[in-house]
């Protein structure tokens, strides 16, 4: 039978396709992967935090709240020297209201006012508190929060005793809105001893204003009814005429700019048309009429009858008539052009001697003005020192008639402080929230965490990556002997797989001989050598399973036979191979088991009896699997895959470091070469857990498992009780 050629397959992964640098972008399905992988150490720390959250719960002190109300606005001043804080913020005056509510100067007269120094000592069982102490304990329980959108605030005191924690609040309250009314007196009596202060000064001032405007009446000979001198007659007059000068000079400069408009207009236009534009602007009535006239001549000459010659009396009459007519327009137009000009000239002269009659008036007007600007300033200035004056001497009798209401509504409480009915800390439903969602966090992250230092091999890509080898196969877990597991065994189907890429990655068709090598000890390496012989024997071959893992052999454990006489014996020469070959109960598969091994022939596989024996069983079977040692701990796997065709790195997963099955590949290829080395296969995969490895082998599974019927249950039931009896299943006989 061809082996080089399997009827179905599936594709081996390329060699090398990473390598260990190899950036990797994850993908969501991998961080859920290790959640599952790492579910056990989830829910024991989630069920650890949240039963150390519970019981710290529940062993806490209850405590009650008690909250006041109060109605916190901006202090009004009527004095403009107290008035700094009504331009601050809204926010930053609650701030500052709130830091206030729980400032030492508040909080340490309520411990003395109250003397909760001495409750707090009784409390703690010790003989007595000091203020400053009391404070603070006060200080952490005390919460003040402003009510959004209104000018409220709330003031809030936890306490284990609720009618303590009540009149706690309502003290607080009681001594802000007390410090709020002596800062508002202190500041006012304050701005009213400053006001004062002002008054003193401002009456001074117009003491000193009133003597330098006498003085200046007496020098300037003003009389003493020119009470309000700021409009004295001159220099009103002298205004009256600089207006009407101004508004004439405006007349005059709307006539000017128009008539020399018209006559730039009438420059622009032909001469034939002058009469009629002259005509057209209403200003020139003779020409008007003599353009009527010919009208009317040129309207009696185109009346005329047609059969007149030009010698005719009437035509005659009526052409000098019209050369007349048109002889005395020209001579009109040329007069009327030269009035229109003389006119232009004559408003610009005139425009002219009205801005010098308005210079001259502003001249004049200036000298008398500064003649009697220092009176009127002088005026000007003890009016408004007087006008200062008896404005800060209505403003003290207000505040003095404001002090002696005591009217202060800048602080007032709407709703006093009662004591809880039930306590609200602990929280008992929302720590244990808070627990289960902590707990949950951190056992994720703690997962996440132990999967960063885990270097182990997790998957496929891990192996492409680290190794630059193909993965040949995924071995589920819990994976024993598929012989007792019958033909339909769905770990068989692994194997079978694993098999049809050995087939395809050889690159000799006579390559027979096989070992199977791991990095280290119990990564399932004689369960993997077992099972494959036994698909490959399955499939028709003549195989013959060697136990070369002289240290700890155990492939005779899986059939139940003895280790007396095996591979040792034949290569002392104390047994002939017939007699050390064994038969199996599956068709094709023969066994050869390990042998004792004598402490003086610990290098027996590295003989020349070992290396006959590869040719001789290699010309008598189709294919021949080694068992072996771990190729990091002893050098007989070493040995074994420099004397067989091939070998299969097996990788049990997340078992040992990345670096150590790097370590036993390297190690293989060193003694080899690359073509000897196969690939790799993932050993003690979880397929139920780990569903990044499901479309390798769980689809099988699960067919597997829906298509038994109920017949097929039920004998699976009786093999194990069988098994569980105790009875040998595997009766062994001698080859030959």
């Amino acid at each position: 039978m061809d082996y080089t050629r399997p009827a179905t397959a599936l594709p081996v992964a390329p060699s090398g396709t990473g390598s260990p640098g190899a950036e990797q972008k994850l993908h969501f399905l991998d961080y859920w992967r290790i959640i599952r992988i790492r579910k056990l150490i989830i829910l024991a720390v989630f069920l650890l935090v949240v039963t150390v959250v519970t019981a710290v719960t529940f062993a806490l002190t209850p405590r009650y709240s008690s909250t006041v109300r109060m109605l916190v606005m901006k202090d009004q001043y009527d004095l403009e020297v107290v008035r700094q804080s009504r331009e601050d913020n809204d926010i930053v005056f609650f701030n500052t209201q709130i830091a206030l509510l729980k400032s030492r100067e508040i909080l340490e007269a309520v411990v003395k006012q109250l003397k909760l120094n001495d409750v707090y000592a009784k409390r703690e069982r010790v003989p007595e508190l000091t203020v400053e102490v009391a404070f603070d304990i006060l200080n952490g329980s005390v919460e003040a929060v402003p009510d959004r959108n209104t000018q409220l605030v709330s003031l809030t005191v936890l306490d284990s005793d609720k009618t303590l924690a009540a009149d706690i609040a309502n003290q607080i309250a009681k001594v802000y809105k007390e410090y709020r009314s002596q800062s508002r007196h202190t500041k006012e009596a304050s701005g009213l001893e400053t006001l004062k202060d002002e008054l003193g000064k401002m009456q001074g001032e117009v003491a000193k204003a009133q003597r330098e405007l006498d003085e200046l009446r007496v020098k300037l000979e003003i009389p003493m009814d020119s009470a309000n001198f700021g409009a004295f007659p001159v220099q009103t007059v002298a205004s009256a005429k600089i207006f009407r000068l101004e508004a004439d000079r405006a007349t005059r400069q709307q006539d000017f700019v128009r008539l020399s408009t018209l006559y730039t207009n009438l420059l622009q236009t032909p001469v034939a048309e002058l009469p009629k534009k002259l005509v057209a602007t209403g200003s020139f009535a003779e020409l008007a009429t003599l353009n009527s006239q010919y009208n009317q001549a040129e309207l009696r000459r185109a009346t005329l009858n047609p059969d007149f010659g030009a010698e005719h009396p009437e035509v005659r009459r009526l052409m000098l008539a019209l050369s007349t007519l048109k002889s005395q327009i020209d001579d009109e137009v040329k007069a009327n052009m030269s009035a229109l000009q003389l006119k232009i000239k004559s408003e610009f002269e005139a425009i002219s001697l009205t801005e010098n009659q308005i210079q001259e008036e502003r001249d004049k007007q200036s000298k008398e003005v500064n003649k009697y600007q220092p009176f009127v300033v002088a005026q000007r200035t003890l009016a408004n020192q007087e006008r200062m004056r008896d404005l800060l001497q209505m403003q003290i009798m207000q505040e003095q008639v404001g002090a002696k209401m005591g009217t202060d509504r800048s602080v007032s409480i709407p709703d006093r402080a009662i004591p809880g009915v039930r306590p609200v800390k602990p929280n008992k439903k929302v720590n244990i929230a808070l627990g289960c969602i902590f707990g949950l966090l951190l056992g994720v992250g703690l997962a996440f965490f132990i999967e960063y230092l885990d270097t182990s091999v997790k998957t496929i890509d891990d192996v492409e990556q680290a190794l630059g080898t193909a993965v040949l196969g995924v071995i589920p877990q819990n994976v024993t002997a598929v012989f007792k597991e019958g033909a339909d065994s769905p770990h068989a189907e692994a194997y079978r797989v694993l098999r049809t890429n050995i087939l395809f990655s050889r690159k000799d068709p006579g390559a027979r001989t096989m070992t199977v090598v791991s990095g280290g000890a119990g990564e399932g390496k004689s369960t993997t050598i077992f099972n494959l012989a036994t698909v490959f024997a399955q499939n028709g071959a003549r195989v013959l399973v060697v136990d070369s893992d002289l240290r700890r052999p155990s492939l005779h454990k899986i059939l139940g036979v003895s280790n007396t006489m095996g591979l040792t014996n034949y290569l002392l020469r104390q047994n002939k191979l017939e007699e050390v070959v064994q038969t199996t109960p599956i068709p094709g598969l023969d066994f050869m088991a390990s042998g004792k091994l004598p402490s003086s022939s610990v290098g027996v596989l590295n003989s020349a009896a070992m290396r006959e024996f590869v040719q001789e069983i290699r010309s008598r079977y189709d294919f021949v699997f080694f068992d072996s040692p771990p190729i990091m701990g002893v050098s007989d796997a070493s040995i074994l895959a420099a004397e067989v065709d091939m070998a299969i790195l097996v990788v049990q997963y997340r078992k040992y470091p990345q670096q150590m099955t790097l370590r036993a590949k390297q190690m293989v290829e060193k003694i080899g070469g690359k073509d000897r080395l196969l690939g790799v296969v993932l050993n003690n995969i979880n397929i139920s857990q780990d569903s990044y490895y499901y479309y390798y082998s769980g689809y099988y599974y699960d067919y597997y498992s829906k298509s038994k019927d109920a017949e097929a249950e039920s004998e699976k039931k009786a093999k194990a009780k069988e098994s569980s009896s105790g009875k040998a299943s595997v009766e062994l006989k001698k080859k030959y």
